[in-house]
């Protein structure tokens, strides 16, 4: 897909890979609608010709209110990215059942309703791409992460079948994986804390520009999954060849961390 002049409404847009997005999406000349809740943070990532709306996509009329809003102001929507998301590191077996519940509601319901949402506009122009921004967790379970990974597993596979559902009608739809990217994500969990070997590992780190150039280089070339950085490939690989003793590594780092 050309980007240039095409309508981007990017999701969690205040910070991190949300707010590189904007920046790399500019770049290429797109229009910019952008949203998040912290109004403050929001503005100091939008210039002159973008639309921002300060909204949390938990709440389902604020879903609305912010497709509404880019309709009304451009009158298209020619690109979703749906990068809002949120992580917990709470045991499965003990993490509350309201905050798994907050959680699902942002990293997987809201996604699927803007996509909803927005869909109608992209089959009547017989044209748009739908990017959601998953996890390598999503790939591989994590035991430290395992709701945040069932999550991120969730809308790679909802990813999947948008895409074959919705190709005869011109609509292209991505999944994007981000291994280990230097962002607040960590800081913004919902419960609990990454174990230590991985908080003082920076050895495959990304920064979130390059996370987001990734993103706007694999809508530009129409791709299925986007793997940053791309040597995920080799953990997936691994895993999928050996599971036992990928399992093995993991439970080890998880144990640790208890």
């Amino acid at each position: 897909m050309r980007i240039e002049g095409k309508v981007v409404l990017i999701t969690g847009a205040s910070e991190g890979i949300g707010a590189a997005c904007v920046n790399a999406f500019r770049r290429r000349g797109a229009r910019i609608a952008l949203t998040a809740r912290s109004k403050k943070k929001l503005d100091s990532n939008t210039g002159p010709d973008d639309l921002a709306v300060a909204a949390d996509l938990t709440v389902a009329d604020n879903r609305r209110e912010i497709v509404k809003r880019t309709l009304d102001h451009f009158g298209r929507i020619d690109i979703l990215v749906n990068n809002a998301g949120i992580g917990l590191y709470a045991p499965s077996w003990k993490a509350p059942m309201e905050t798994t519940r907050q959680m699902f509601e942002l990293n997987l319901f809201a996604p699927v309703e803007m996509t909803q949402l927005v869909v109608p506009g992209m089959r009547a122009q017989r044209s748009g791409t739908i990017v959601n921004v998953g996890s390598i967790a999503g790939k591989i379970t994590l035991p430290w992460l395992t709701l945040y990974s069932a999550s991120k597993h969730a809308i790679g596979s909802f990813t999947d079948g948008l895409r074959m559902e919705l190709k005869q009608d011109g609509i292209h739809a991505m999944t994007v994986c981000p291994g280990y990217v230097n962002t607040g994500f960590q800081s913004h969990v919902l419960e609990g804390t990454a174990p230590a070997s991985l908080q003082n590992s920076r050895r495959f780190a990304i920064t979130a520009d390059e996370c987001a150039e990734a993103i706007v280089k694999g809508v530009e070339r129409d791709a299925r999954t986007v793997m940053t950085p791309w040597i995920g490939w080799l953990l997936v690989a691994a895993q999928r060849l050996f599971p036992a003793m990928i399992e093995t590594r993991f439970e080890r780092i998880h144990q640790h961390a208890q």
